[in-house]
């Protein structure tokens, strides 16, 4: 089948990539001509690991292609992938130009019937929207198209993107229930057949309904992390360790295992403004989702949580202070920086006069180009930041250890030749990587989030 994918970022690149991978011919459209000459040069514009092996298979096959042109995008796909960013607008809610925008182009090139798949993560409502801009381009052409806009969106975690679309556990797909949703529903069964035959799951429902779930389902993740991260603050006041009571609700079938590790806050793409999305589509309808404006404060709390615990070791004034600081991405295995934790905590050191020696496997480059941005106010505050070569680099005359990435590195790193390195052997863990009794027993001074009956300082 021949398809098209509009939009060549994180959820874009995967789905065509991948929908190559089971045979079919796609052609992927971007505006921005730096990316498609990266993508046309054998490179890759984002990190995902084993993306790359993934497209450079389906170009050489020449089931993969990757163009500026959208004319032949719309000429090429029966079946349109809307695959484009939807920030978040000033008022929290996603702003669809870029959607609308696809939709408009489709609707002005358009010759024949098309299946149009919002891809991108929408709110209620845009199949719509994106309806109602072809038909307006049609009805300015005079011509009489059939089309259908389905919704199907992406449940990819970053890090994890390839497995997770080849391997799914779950393919949401909506669409309308007259003659030409059918229809559409028809096409798209197509589209997923290699999947359905592995016996993936599909769940197929109308068009709002699929759109809303994309957005619950991230709501509620982020709810099980801001949760845990409330009762890990508690712990510490309490005498509590998390990482037990972690394990002892876990075990419950009820609740489960996963988005449950106490931290540093989350961040990304994804569920800071989808959870902001979603409330805003709530009080567009006059609705408060007051437990998701919690989640949403709560977590942005939850990412000066490091930056208290340093102040209230260190003092209010760091200036001599130097710090090491592992991880910059707001998870491992991605170089994406948005509404990372290391953020909040990199502007609070630095404006309170800290040095930071930092390290991350991939995210250096793209955390000098957000930290820029950071600092445009005080742009002098980034000679005090240096990047390190790797991890053990950056602990060399630092006065403390801090960790706000869980990367496989830093969890399998040498915490004794760690405290070797440093001026003291103080660690503050984001993430909880390593087990308290063992840093005490190497003599590390070791503060982590919720378990401070087991890290507390006893020197």
């Amino acid at each position: 089948m021949k398809i098209t994918i509009i939009g060549t970022g994180y959820v874009g690149l995967v789905t065509g990539a991948c929908l190559a991978e089971v045979g079919h011919e796609v052609f992927c459209l971007d505006v921005d001509q730096r990316k498609i000459d990266i993508l046309n040069n054998g490179g890759i514009p984002i990190h995902e690991p084993g993306l790359d092996q993934v497209v450079a298979r389906n170009r050489a096959a020449g089931r993969l292609q990757f163009s500026t042109d959208i004319a032949a995008s719309v000429a090429h796909g029966d079946v349109q992938f809307i695959a484009v960013g939807t920030p978040p607008d000033e008022d929290g809610s996603a702003d669809l130009q870029y959607v609308v925008a696809a939709a408009r182009n489709i609707g002005r090139h358009m010759t024949g019937y098309k299946v149009i798949v919002d891809k991108s993560t929408v709110p209620v409502g845009t199949a719509g929207k994106v309806a109602a801009a072809i038909a307006n381009e049609l009805k300015s052409r005079a011509v009489d198209i059939g089309f259908s806009v389905t919704s199907n969106p992406e449940f990819l975690k970053e890090g994890a993107a390839v497995k997770d679309f080849m391997e799914p556990d779950r393919i949401v797909i909506g669409h309308e229930s007259d003659a030409e949703g059918l229809q559409a529903q028809a096409v798209m069964r197509e589209v997923y057949a290699s999947f359905e035959a592995a016996g993936r799951k599909i769940y197929w429902m109308d068009v709002r309904s699929a759109e809303f779930t994309k957005y619950a389902a991230n709501a509620m993740l982020a709810t099980r992390i801001s949760f845990m991260n409330e009762l890990a603050n508690l712990a510490d006041k309490v005498g509590v360790d998390i990482e037990a009571v972690r394990q002892g609700i876990g075990s419950d079938p009820r609740i489960g295992p996963s988005f449950l590790l106490a931290g540093c806050g989350y961040g990304g793409s994804c569920f800071p403004k989808d959870v902001q999305a979603l409330s805003r589509t709530a009080q567009e309808y006059g609705h408060d989702l007051r437990i998701l404006a919690a989640v949403e404060e709560v977590n942005e709390l939850q990412k000066q949580v490091l930056g208290k615990k340093v102040h209230a070791r260190f003092g209010t004034n760091l200036q001599g202070k130097r710090f090491a600081l592992w991880g910059l991405a707001f998870k491992p295995d991605t170089d994406d920086m948005r509404a990372a934790s290391s953020r909040v905590l990199i502007n609070e050191l630095l404006r309170a006069g800290a040095r930071i020696a930092a390290y991350d496997p991939v995210a250096i480059e793209e955390a000098k180009r957000v930290l820029a941005l950071d600092f445009a106010d005080a742009p002098q505050l980034i000679e005090q930041i240096e990047f390190a070569s790797d991890h053990m680099a950056a602990l060399p005359g630092a006065d403390a250890l801090i960790i706000v990435t869980e990367w496989k590195l830093f969890r399998e790193a040498d915490v004794a030749q760690v405290r070797d390195q440093m001026n003291a052997a103080i660690i503050f863990d984001g993430r909880n990587l390593y087990e308290p009794a063992k840093l005490k027993a190497l003599g590390i001074e070791y503060h982590a989030i919720g378990r401070a009956i087991l890290t507390q300082n006893e020197s």
